[in-house]
């Protein structure tokens, strides 16, 4: 993902980017609102632009989808994200990778797989963003069909490259979330 946690700007788009895209059904339940200003916003940025209208800055940013709501809805109540750059084996290079994994499967109750969480319940929330992407099959050794790689299909509002910084900010934001202490830790 070649993330750079000392690159403020990309930590405040990164945030920006889940608030708006990811928080709507997943929580950072374990990161509170006032540790933005980590990086360089204020605490009245953060309240007019990142959190919910009457909220304290030392709320946690959880999601506004009600558990039982979500499990009724998809089969399981969307996972908390804060420690998912710890928890993955890859961390922020397997998320950066799932973000930009994913495409049109008509097969899958949403439209959508990914690449490297083959048969996700997720939708792609960032199509509008990066478009819907084809995947293009190839046979392996067993005679599975497999995807062998992506191409661009239907055109999002974003380029290809202004899409991979999107992705590379929200991984950053992502990473810093699941350990703020780690650059003074090392």
């Amino acid at each position: 993902a070649d993330i750079d946690l000392t690159d403020n700007a990309a930590l405040q788009r990164g945030a920006k980017y889940f608030v708006n895209y990811c928080q709507g059904c997943h929580s950072a339940k374990y990161f509170r609102y006032e540790r933005l200003q980590d990086f360089d916003l204020t605490e009245s940025e953060i309240r007019q632009n990142l959190m919910p209208a009457g909220g304290k800055i030392g709320n946690h940013m959880l999601s506004s989808m009600p558990a039982v709501a979500a499990t009724e809805w998809f089969g399981a109540a969307p996972p908390d994200l804060t420690l998912t750059a710890r928890l993955k084996h890859g961390g922020g290079d397997w998320l950066y990778s799932y973000l930009k994994g994913f495409y049109a499967d008509d097969s899958r109750p949403m439209g959508v797989n990914n690449t490297v969480f083959p048969n996700v319940g997720m939708p792609h929330v960032l199509w509008e963003l990066q478009g819907m992407q084809t995947a293009v099959y190839t046979e392996n050794e067993h005679g599975e069909k497999v995807v062998d790689h992506l191409e661009p299909g239907v055109g999002g509002s974003m380029s290809a490259e202004e899409y991979d910084t999107m992705a590379r900010d929200l991984t950053t934001f992502l990473v810093h979330v699941a350990e703020p202490m780690k650059l003074e830790r090392q």
